[in-house]
C-alpha cells in the first residue's frame, strides 16, 4: 500500500522541468515552445488543485 503513495517521482518531474536549461541539449523553437506550454500547464493545475481544496476545506 505505501508503494502506491510514494510521490517522488511526480515531485522529481515538476523540480526537473523548472530548472536551469542544460546547455548542451539540442534546442530548437518547437522545443523552446513546448517545454513553455508545459510549464504553464502544470501551474496551472497546482493553482486549482490549491483552489479545489481551499474550498473543500472551508464548506
Amino acid at each position: 500500500m505505501k508503494r502506491y503513495f510514494q510521490l517522488g517521482d511526480v515531485f522529481g518531474y515538476f523540480f526537473r522541468v523548472f530548472k536551469k536549461r542544460d546547455p548542451n541539449a539540442p534546442d530548437s523553437f518547437n522545443l523552446r515552445m513546448m517545454h513553455g506550454i508545459n510549464k504553464i500547464s502544470i501551474v496551472m493545475f497546482l493553482i486549482c488543485v490549491i483552489i479545489m481544496i481551499v474550498r473543500a476545506l472551508t464548506r
